[in-house]
């Protein structure tokens, strides 16, 4: 097991702050504080003031649209100085708000039966209460992660929380029958219940359960910080992911393949696809988007391959391999737009490649994945390659995604164990 779904709700900013205002009602403590922006000075020698909200511990803060001359202002009072009628009117709005604000957290408390700081806030602010129930604060969760493509979400992955979102909404139908449902009735057998659901009902593997899991658990989480949910349906969930023996292909394998003559011209263009991923380690939706200008001669003469991994916008330069120019030079000019080579969809590669390793007689499971393990492991580990190398020519963003590939082959033992013996007999 690599990793287990954290059970526990996330840990929110703590303050120990001094305030002005403190209410205390079963248990809970309530504080309101002024403070002046000291180091955002407007063009009018103005700073702008700030109201820090405090529910036991837990702080959000506001924009009061107000603004001083920061000579004016007495940080201890939390209010502005001198005695002059438009003073006079500044400290009253002041009050006026830390008056509004006490007001919404015992109107909060008296519906809700709890606060929380991020509650308030929204009642001053004006956020309604639009996603006091699953669907629309799902859906907000989407959008919010859309905005993110391109910056640190990609858009396979935002595909993946949009199909998530999907089977949570067929689950309260099918168990249910319900098209939504208020968060704070959302309880720890919802959850297990909807583990079950993507198991029988789609057959998901423990480890894609534990990602579609991991996704909603996103979700609740946001109601969490929010205050819509105040005891975690996560609480006592648990779910691992087991380790995969990922396959891939021998040296000897390769070269059964890239050696057969195919009567098909479909199976030799995909098969030319494969052993260039072989080659180059590159990921299914990076070879499709692989134009003639990612091609590029280096600082050593020879041609690279630079381009970014759609996946994490990570940069990635892989030297071009023989069996790999010679694959380029096959396809060189055929087609438009600065397409590399036929790639077809992911989906139909990933069948017409059972049809080759039936050809081939390689009894292995052959996609497109395997042949990304396959340069990780037999064409770079098991030549000497540094998995620091490794992890940098695949685009991984740190080299324990990269340790996953890593194998102890029999090859590099006996390569590595031959060093041993050569220095052993240099003693005697």
């Amino acid at each position: 097991m690599l990793n287990t779904l954290s059970l526990h709700p996330p840990h929110n900013k703590r303050t120990n702050d001094d305030t002005n205002s403190d209410v205390k009602m079963k248990k809970s403590t309530f504080k309101v504080l002024f403070l002046i922006r000291r180091n955002q000075v407007n063009k009018d020698g103005k700073c702008a003031i700030m109201i820090k909200v405090t529910v036991d511990g837990e702080y959000e803060r506001i924009n009061s649209t107000l603004t001083i001359e920061p000579e004016l202002w007495d940080a201890s009072a939390s209010k502005a100085i001198g005695r002059s009628s438009k003073i006079a009117e500044f400290n009253k709005r002041i009050e006026d708000m830390r008056h509004v604000l006490k007001e919404h957290y015992y109107d909060i408390l008296n519906r809700h039966g709890y606060v929380t700081a991020e509650m308030v806030k929204n009642a001053f602010t004006g956020v309604t209460a639009k996603e006091e129930s699953l669907v629309p604060l799902y859906k907000q969760h989407l959008e919010d992660t859309k905005k993110l493509i391109g910056l640190s979400k990609a858009n396979p992955t935002y595909q993946k929380y949009e199909r998530m979102y999907r089977r949570v909404v067929e689950f309260m139908k099918k168990k249910y029958n319900i098209t939504d449902i208020p968060l704070r009735e959302i309880k720890y057998q919802f959850i297990v219940d909807l583990e079950f659901f993507l198991r029988t009902e789609y057959g998901y593997s423990q480890n894609t359960t534990y990602k579609c899991m991991k996704f909603f658990k996103q979700v609740i989480n946001k109601a969490i910080r929010a205050g819509l949910i105040t005891v975690d349906p996560f609480n006592g969930y648990k779910i691992s992911v087991q380790r995969v023996d990922r396959g891939f292909l021998s040296e000897d394998d390769l070269k059964k393949m890239m050696e057969k003559e195919f009567a098909s011209k479909r199976l030799e263009q995909v098969r030319d696809i494969f052993v260039f991923a072989c080659f180059t380690g590159l990921a299914y939706i990076d070879l499709a988007n692989l134009r003639v200008d990612n091609i590029q001669k280096m600082f050593d003469g020879r041609l690279w391959i630079v381009t970014h991994r759609q996946k994490t916008n990570t940069k990635v330069t892989v030297p071009l391999l023989p069996p790999a120019i010679k694959i380029l030079k096959k396809y060189e000019g055929k087609y438009l737009d600065g397409q590399l080579m036929p790639i077809i969809t992911n989906q139909k590669l990933n069948c017409y490649l059972k049809e080759i390793a039936d050809i081939c007689m390689i009894r292995k499971n052959l996609t497109t994945h395997c042949a990304r393990h396959s340069y990780a492991t037999s064409v770079c580990l098991a030549n000497g390659v540094s998995l620091e190398n490794v992890a940098k020519m695949l685009g991984h963003s740190n080299i324990k995604m990269t340790q996953h590939y890593a194998r102890v082959l029999d090859s590099s033992i006996l390569r590595d164990m031959m060093q041993v013996e050569r220095a052993i007999a240099k003693l005697g």
